[in-house]
């Protein structure tokens, strides 16, 4: 099998990248690109876009500029799929997301005025609406992606109900409501209603992604954030079982909790 060559430049440019692609993708590229399709690679985009969000996290321009390069392999990989079956091209989503963007920034391509970013992303939803056919409120509800973290979910059907008018509670509302949640949660465990329990949890989880978002908070940054101190913790609490000649294990649970609420109070000061 003759081996393709691809020109070395100094510089490469999306061009190159659609173009090394059509070899990979070819009768004389690599095996596994050409047995790849939709399905096989679609955790990968999720994965992409995680990691593009930690370098963005870690503030590590090099590399934001590694995943992003990871993230755009992704685009151009399914749309070279799509492309072998003459269904659309790379091209054609760049025509797509071009028209989308002067479509929904009428404030700025059109003659619509408006006052604020808020005005804004007002607009932008309705015209998304619009644009995907959506006659009610519901369907708008609907459509946020299902395979979205179901934090995230939450707080975006939390959003688009709050848009279709349904917003009538303070934050201090919300935190009333959680109480509430918990306390029903609470009556649950007791009673070992094992389908009640999980309907609570659920219904409990969802009231805190509606009060993140009524505090303006990122919810799953949040609980991230929560479970990474909890690591921390967790290492300072072992660490202080190792020096004793002890593993965690065996700790009695007391000692465990005193622990743990002393690293609580020292990391909360």
């Amino acid at each position: 099998m003759e081996r393709e060559v691809y020109p070395t430049k100094e510089k490469y440019d999306i061009s190159d990248l659609l173009a090394i692609m059509k070899i990979l993708r070819g009768e004389n590229g690599c095996a596994w690109d050409r047995e790849q399709d939709h399905h096989s690679i679609r955790m990968d985009v999720l994965e992409e876009a995680y990691e593009v969000m930690e370098a963005i996290d870690s503030e590590n321009s090099d590399s934001l500029k590694e995943e992003l390069g990871d993230l755009l392999l992704q685009v151009v990989f399914h749309s070279e799929i799509e492309n072998e079956k003459s269904v659309f091209t790379f091209d054609d989503v760049c025509d797509g997301i071009c028209k989308k963007l002067i479509y929904r920034h009428p404030h700025v391509f059109g003659n619509i005025h408006v006052e604020n970013s808020a005005e804004v992303l007002k607009n932008w939803d309705s015209l998304k609406s619009k644009s995907k056919g959506e006659q009610t409120a519901t369907e708008r509800l609907e459509s946020v992606p299902k395979l979205l973290p179901s934090l995230m979910r939450g707080e975006k059907v939390c959003k688009r109900a709050s848009n279709a008018g349904i917003e009538c509670i303070k934050p201090e509302d919300a935190v009333e409501n959680i109480k509430n949640r918990v306390s029903h949660l609470e009556k649950a465990v007791c009673m070992s209603k094992e389908d009640d329990i999980e309907i609570k949890l659920g219904e409990l989880l969802f009231a805190c992604c509606n009060l993140a978002r009524l505090l303006k908070k990122d919810s799953e940054k949040a609980l991230t954030d929560a479970i990474n101190r909890f690591i921390m913790q967790f290492r300072q609490i072992e660490e202080t079982a190792l020096q004793q000649g002890r593993t965690i294990g065996d700790m009695p649970v007391e000692e465990l909790k005193a622990l743990y609420s002393f690293e609580n109070n020292e990391n909360s000061i």
